[in-house]
């Protein structure tokens, strides 16, 4: 029975957090047509005319390199946007550091490219200390970022406290997935 509520509180996590993620704008010399990532590979009898023949892709073809952005590449760190941290603790785990430190040199090399990273933290301890804590997790990130290259006009920390959680139980998983730093680009 327990694994089955981690299960679906997962679930829920996962559905809230993709779900609750804002639309954002690109830049103007950023604009142009929405890459298409084919999710499946087509059936053996499909050939590409009947797929659609030579409409525009991006991201990954069968056998070939990825050519859409590193930040939704599934095989780079990039594509992590989100790192857990210790009850009452603001410390990169190990675990988490090579994520922040791939996109601390994502930055250095894209200067155009900005990031809020933002703050979060479990129910518990009153609604001051966790915003202090979110805040405290969200420098932390950006401190490492900033010693891999970044600049500091790229990165705004926010915190949101114990407000956003992404798993609304009272019990240890869903606190883990709660206490968190998130990159928003």
């Amino acid at each position: 029975m327990k694994l089955k509520t981690i299960k679906f509180v997962l679930l829920v996590a996962a559905v809230l957090l993709l779900g609750g993620c804002a639309a954002m704008q690109k830049a103007p010399e950023e604009e142009g047509p929405a890459p298409v990532i084919e999710t499946q590979p087509p059936g053996p009898s499909e050939s590409g005319a009947e797929r659609g023949g030579d409409a525009a892709t991006s991201g990954m073809e069968r056998g070939a390199a990825w050519t859409g952005s590193p930040l939704e590449n599934p095989d780079s760190p990039l594509y992590t946007r989100v790192i857990h941290f210790d009850f009452d603790r603001s410390e990169i785990k190990p675990e988490w550091r090579d994520i922040v430190v791939a996109h601390g040199r994502y930055l250095a090399q894209n200067p155009s490219v900005t990031v809020v990273i933002e703050g979060h933290c479990d129910e518990r301890g009153s609604r001051e200390y966790n915003i202090g804590l979110g805040e405290r997790r969200a420098n932390a990130v950006k401190r490492l970022l900033l010693a891999e290259g970044a600049m500091q006009s790229q990165i705004t920390t926010i915190s949101y406290g114990e407000e956003r959680p992404v798993a609304f139980g009272s019990d240890e998983a869903s606190w883990a997935q709660n206490r968190r730093a998130v990159f928003v680009y």
